[in-house]
C-alpha cells in the first residue's frame, strides 16, 4: 500500500502539536499557585465572597463531615466563590473546612478557595439573664483567638484574614456584646504577633460588625477606643441589613410617593431603595473614617435577604420576604460592590436550620442561596441554566432549581410591600 507522504507529515505535525500542548498544560497544573494575599483577593470580582456554615441538622452538635464540606466547596467554587467567612472556633467546623479545602487542593492543584476565619468574642456572663457588657469572657475569648492563630499558621495558603468577633460591639446583640476596648485589645494582640513573626504579616486582621459599630450611625458608638480600633485593623468589615430594617427602620421601605403601573414595578422600586439604603450605611462608615483622617479599605462583611419568614418580615409584617426579592437584592449588591472594588460576604451560602430550630419558618433558617437539600434559589437559576453545577450534588441530590424552575409558581409567593406615601405639607 502506497503512503501519501504529505498526509503522513501532516499527521505527525498534528500529533506533535497536541503532545506539546498536553505537556504545557501538565506543567501549568504542576506549577505552584501564586501566593494570593488578602489585598489581592478582597475587592477582586474573580474571588466572590460568601458567609458559609455547612450545618445540615437542627443542632450544631451534629457537625458536617469533611466529605460533605468538600461537596459544598465544589458547589461554591463552581459559582465563582473564592473566599468564604466562618464565625467561631468552639466547634470543629472551621478547622474541618480548612482540611476539606486542603484535600481538594491536593486532588486538583487548580482548586482555589480562601478563608476569613472568625474568632467569636463574648462579654462576661454572655447568654445569661445578666450579661456584663463592661467585662469580657477573657478565658473563652483567649481560646478562640489562640485557635485562630493556630489554624492561620497551619494553613497559611488558605487563611488570609482573621476577624475578631462577629457583631460583637453592636448594642442590640444584648446577650453578648462587648465594648470596643475588648476588640481593640485582641486586634492589637494579633497585630503584635505579626510584628514578632508569630503570625504571618500577610494575614489581615479586622472585626466584622454592624455599620453602627464602626461609627456609621448613632454617635453613641463614637469613642476613643473605636477610633484606635479603626486605626489598628487592616480594613473595616461592616455589616448592613436592609432586610431587617424593613421592620426596625421601615421608613425607607414604605415611603414612596410614586404611582406604579404594576405590582412588579412597585417591588423592583422597593428593592432599589433597599440597595440605596445599604449604600447609605456604607457612606456613613466612610464619612466617619474620613472625619478621622483614616484611609482604610471598607468591605461588606455581611448582608443578606431571607426567602421565607413567618414573622416580622413576612405577609403579616413588612412583606419583604420571598425568593424574587432576595434575588434582586443579591444582584443589586453584587453589582454595586463589584463595580466599586469591594468584597461582599453574602449571608449565606446554604440554609441552616439550627439557627431557629423551634421555628422552621423563621427567617434565620432561610438566608441561603441554596436550600438545605441543595436546590438553587431564584438568584442562581441562571447559573443552573448555564450548567455550572452539572455533576455536583449536595446530600446526594443534584443541583436543581426551586419551584421546579417555574417562575409562574415562584411569583405566587411574592408579596407586594405596603407603601405609606410621605405627607407633603402645603
Amino acid at each position: 500500500m502506497k503512503i501519501n507522504t504529505n498526509i503522513y507529515i501532516l499527521a505527525l505535525v498534528v500529533m506533535l502539536v497536541f503532545s506539546c500542548k498536553n505537556e504545557q498544560k501538565k506543567e501549568q497544573l504542576m506549577q505552584p499557585q501564586k501566593n494570593m494575599l488578602a489585598k489581592d483577593i478582597l475587592g477582586n470580582p474573580k474571588y466572590l465572597a460568601i458567609s458559609y456554615g455547612g450545618y445540615r441538622k437542627n443542632t450544631r452538635n451534629l457537625q458536617p463531615t469533611i466529605p460533605e464540606l468538600k461537596e459544598d466547596m465544589k458547589i461554591l467554587a463552581a459559582m465563582g466563590i473564592g473566599i468564604l467567612r466562618t464565625y467561631n472556633l468552639q466547634f470543629s467546623h472551621a478547622s474541618n473546612i480548612l482540611k476539606a479545602i486542603k484535600e481538594l487542593k491536593e486532588e486538583d492543584s487548580s482548586f482555589e478557595m480562601y478563608v476569613m476565619l472568625g474568632a467569636w468574642i463574648d462579654c462576661q456572663n454572655a447568654w445569661t439573664e445578666n450579661p456584663n457588657h463592661e467585662e469580657e469572657d477573657a478565658d473563652a475569648n483567649l481560646i478562640e483567638i489562640n485557635k485562630a492563630v493556630e489554624l492561620a499558621n497551619e494553613y497559611p495558603n488558605i487563611v488570609k484574614i482573621i476577624a475578631v468577633g462577629n457583631e460583637a460591639m453592636v448594642h442590640w446583640a444584648w446577650s453578648y456584646y462587648v465594648q470596643p476596648s475588648v476588640i481593640l485589645k485582641w486586634v492589637n494582640y494579633l497585630q503584635n504577633l505579626k510584628n514578632t513573626d508569630q503570625l504571618s504579616k500577610d494575614v489581615w486582621i479586622t472585626s466584622s460588625d454592624n455599620f453602627a459599630s464602626w461609627g456609621g450611625g448613632d454617635k453613641a458608638y463614637h469613642n476613643e477606643d473605636l477610633v484606635n480600633l479603626i486605626k489598628s485593623v487592616d480594613y473595616v468589615s461592616m455589616h448592613t441589613y436592609a432586610y431587617h430594617d424593613t421592620h426596625y427602620s421601615p421608613a425607607y421601605w414604605v415611603n414612596d410617593t410614586i404611582e406604579y403601573s404594576t405590582d412588579l414595578d412597585k417591588i423592583e422600586a422597593a428593592m432599589l431603595r433597599a440597595k440605596k439604603y445599604a449604600i447609605s450605611q456604607y457612606d456613613g462608615v466612610k464619612s466617619y473614617l474620613d472625619s478621622l483622617g483614616v484611609k482604610k479599605p471598607i468591605h461588606i462583611g455581611e448582608y443578606g435577604w431571607a426567602s421565607v419568614s413567618k414573622g416580622l418580615y413576612g405577609k403579616d409584617g413588612s412583606k419583604a420576604t420571598d425568593e424574587y426579592k432576595a434575588a434582586l437584592y443579591y444582584k443589586h449588591i453584587r453589582d454595586w460592590t463589584n463595580k466599586d472594588g469591594m468584597s461582599c460576604f453574602y449571608f449565606e451560602a446554604f440554609n441552616e436550620i439550627w439557627k431557629d430550630a423551634q421555628n422552621p419558618l423563621g427567617s434565620e433558617n432561610h438566608f441561603g442561596l441554596f436550600t438545605l437539600e441543595g436546590k438553587a434559589k431564584y438568584a442562581l437559576w441562571d447559573l443552573v441554566d448555564q450548567g455550572l453545577f452539572k455533576g455536583l450534588t449536595r446530600n446526594g441530590n443534584p443541583i436543581t432549581k426551586t419551584y421546579n424552575g417555574s417562575k409562574e409558581e415562584l411569583m405566587k409567593d411574592v408579596l407586594v410591600p405596603d407603601t405609606q406615601p410621605e405627607v407633603i405639607n402645603n
